[in-house]
């Protein structure tokens, strides 16, 4: 944090802030600023770990012939999974969950047409996943739920001694990513970001390209999430229910682990290097209040009475202890076609996408992006070698989504460290509250936990 600002300051600023919606009528309290603010006013004060625990960096699955797993949101997100959960062999669901019967019914009937006995069913209630990770049944738990329930279904998942995982992002406070941290490890379980787009096939090739030196040094990379979401924010269904309140409460970024993911692996990440610092601002907010004008014509249609206080575009800058530098952006209010930047570059070259492009020193043609085509005859990744096809016949998302769901039954059936863990979740969703905190701050640096302890310069696996 910077010398200018201090403690005073930036609660100060946070309180103008969070008053400023309350009197606005956001759609809920503010309670996530004030949790925040304390957490990253002492950025250093990070809770030691106990002696008795040890940390899940490096800790492999215990091998089992069959994954059996405990799905709660069964929505459009859970049911995508579940139908690529259901195509890989060795996988058993034992138990769905979600508030709406009708949702968690289209679930059973995908198990039971692909052949797979009935899972259990609950759907008594927002809490009644409490049940269904107490059974002795399952190995996994993954939730599908919108954002705010994340954190408390894979707390009771660890507390009951279940692995779980999670759509993104893991946690939207400083305070809920460190109680992951700290369940998971107390538990001996893992807690993982299922990151789809770290298994994308660009960003699975361009990961070996790096690390094998093609691109040199890494340097810097761009991540980011510009994605068109104004009909689905708006819609009277899905996410449309929930996903746009959050624009009625944070001004930062919303959904960073995307296009941070991929990058993170670039930079290794928790293993070798880690985000120290991180520097945010956001343009004005524009695109959701005349998307509402155009499309919601009625003055007395409850969307009226929300204010929308994220701004359209949110850029970030991230330092590391290396002394590298990441750009992260965020933007789902405004037409553009979709791109996660993706970009790293290096000493020796550099790639980015969007379209996939890449440039190396002393290639023939000079100083001009070529195509990625030849660098996938030497670097293609295997698992793309070998269940590519199927991946794109049976996976979401271009069949990244398949490569991640078949990369995780294989680490839980074969025994394997799992390529994550729960650091990395809670280190690629900080940028949540981090961003929101330095926006409220004026733009002032805000220091990065080390989720790791200490362990972060230490390879992975």
């Amino acid at each position: 944090m910077s010398d200018s600002l201090n403690r005073r300051d930036l609660l100060k600023q946070a309180l103008v802030t969070s008053a400023g919606l309350a009197a606005a009528g956001a759609l809920t309290p503010m309670p996530a600023i004030a949790e925040t603010i304390t957490a990253a006013a002492s950025p250093d004060a990070e809770p030691p770990r106990p002696a008795e625990r040890a940390s899940m960096r490096g800790v492999p699955f215990a091998p089992r012939a069959t994954v059996r797993f405990g799905i709660v949101g069964t929505g459009l997100r859970g049911r995508s999974l579940l139908s690529e959960l259901v195509a890989i062999e060795g996988v058993q669901i034992a138990a769905v969950a979600d508030i709406v019967p009708e949702k968690a019914a289209r679930a059973v009937k995908m198990c039971t047409d692909a052949g797979l006995a009935a899972p259990a069913v609950y759907t008594d209630g927002e809490r009644d996943f409490e049940r269904l990770v107490e059974r002795d049944d399952i190995d996994f738990v993954y939730t599908a739920t919108p954002w705010s329930w994340h954190v408390p279904v894979m707390l009771a998942a660890l507390r009951a001694g279940k692995h779980c995982g999670t759509e993104c992002p893991a946690g939207t406070t400083l305070k809920d990513l460190w109680a992951l941290v700290d369940a998971s490890e107390e538990a001996k379980r893992h807690c993982l970001q299922l990151e789809n787009c770290n298994y994308g096939y660009n960003e699975m090739l361009v990961n070996r390209m790096v690390h094998d030196g093609v691109l040199g040094e890494v340097l810097h990379g761009a991540a980011a999430y510009l994605h068109d979401l104004r009909e689905i924010l708006f819609e009277g269904r899905d996410e449309g229910l929930w996903r746009r309140g959050w624009h009625t409460r944070i001004n930062g970024n919303l959904y960073p682990t995307h296009g941070l993911g991929p990058v993170a692996w670039y930079m290794d990440l928790n293993a070798g290097d880690r985000m120290t610092r991180l520097v945010s601002m956001s343009t004005m907010e524009r695109g959701l209040t005349l998307h509402r004008e155009a499309t919601v014509p009625d003055k007395a249609d409850p969307k009226w009475r929300e204010r929308y206080v994220t701004g359209d575009l949110n850029s970030s800058l991230i330092q590391t202890a290396k002394g590298r530098t990441i750009l992260l952006q965020h933007d789902v209010s405004n037409p553009r076609p979709y791109s996660r930047l993706n970009a790293v570059q290096g000493t020796k070259g550099i790639f980015e996408d969007y379209p996939a492009r890449v440039y190396v020193e002393g290639q023939a043609g000079g100083e001009s992006f070529k195509p990625i085509d030849e660098w996938k005859k030497t670097h293609e990744h295997p698992l793309w070698t070998n269940i590519g096809e199927m991946a794109r016949k049976k996976g979401g998302h271009g069949g990244m989504d398949f490569v991640m769901t078949w990369r995780l039954v294989q680490c839980l059936r074969e025994g394997l460290v799992p390529d994550y863990d729960v650091y990395d979740a809670a280190s690629w969703s900080a940028p949540v509250p981090l961003s929101q905190i330095s926006v409220a701050a004026g733009s002032a640096p805000m220091k990065f936990p080390d989720f790791t302890r200490g362990e972060w310069q230490k390879p992975r696996g």
